[in-house]
């Protein structure tokens, strides 16, 4: 480490001269660290897809849960650390909650997840409190249609036709740059995503159990089973 930046790398308040919040930067560190996910949209739907890394044979394997529900018409998946994706599970629950008993219908997917990424905001502004170590894909449907967002450690979020977090991520969006079409048929979208993990996974020894999901028009969130999802990986 920098003798400078040792000065400002304590406080999460505090900006080196460069304009850097090194805090923030070492949360998006952790989330590197974590296992590969990503999302896809595809012609009348979205598809979540995430390794699910197992660091011990003693881990029971379904305990290990990279992919979840939010509500009906809305799933996230999270790398980083476990404990702060669980947090902002809970409260993207209760945010979807309000939001369903506000305005009825389909959740407003960008509502939901700029409510998600002020609570992740706040965290990188006051002292006493650190910037939460992950990242997170929301995928669903709304009335616009199906949508796919992310949101970092900084509490930024954009919207994207196909994204990646977690270690991996640099060679997952390096492929699916190449590779991914719109209006995509939902199999195609699964086959592609599985690819691309493979890809980003061949050191590690390839993929062997993913989580998959799915959301489409006018059908609820529907997770793989652990068959189904193995015809995409043999």
């Amino acid at each position: 480490m920098q003798q400078g930046q040792m000065n400002y790398d304590r406080a999460i308040t505090v900006f080196s001269p460069d304009g850097r919040l090194f805090q923030v930067e070492y949360a998006r560190e952790a989330v590197k660290k974590g296992s590969t996910a990503l999302g896809l949209k595809f012609s009348n739907g979205v598809v979540l897809i995430s390794d699910r890394k197992v660091r011990s044979r003693l881990v029971e394997q379904n305990s290990v849960e990279k992919i979840q529900l939010i509500d009906d018409y809305v799933a996230a998946v999270t790398s980083g650390l476990v404990a702060d994706a669980r947090v902002l599970i809970d409260f993207s629950r209760v945010a979807a909650q309000q939001e369903k008993v506000t305005y009825g219908g389909l959740i407003n997917m960008e509502n939901l997840v700029r409510k998600v990424a002020d609570q992740m905001q706040q965290y990188t502004q006051y002292g006493g409190v650190r910037p939460y170590g992950v990242s997170l894909i929301y995928a669903g449907v709304d009335r616009i249609g199906p949508r796919l967002f992310d949101c970092d450690p900084a509490g930024t979020i954009n919207e994207y036709k196909a994204v990646a977090v977690g270690s991996g991520k640099e060679q997952v969006v390096a492929y699916l740059e190449k590779e991914y079409k719109e209006d995509l048929k939902e199999k195609d979208a699964v086959a592609l995503g599985i690819a691309a993990l493979k890809v980003a996974l061949e050191e590690e020894g390839g993929v062997k159990s993913p989580e998959i999901a799915t959301i489409t028009v006018g059908n609820k969130y529907y997770f793989y089973t652990k068959e189904e999802a193995a015809k995409f990986t043999s």
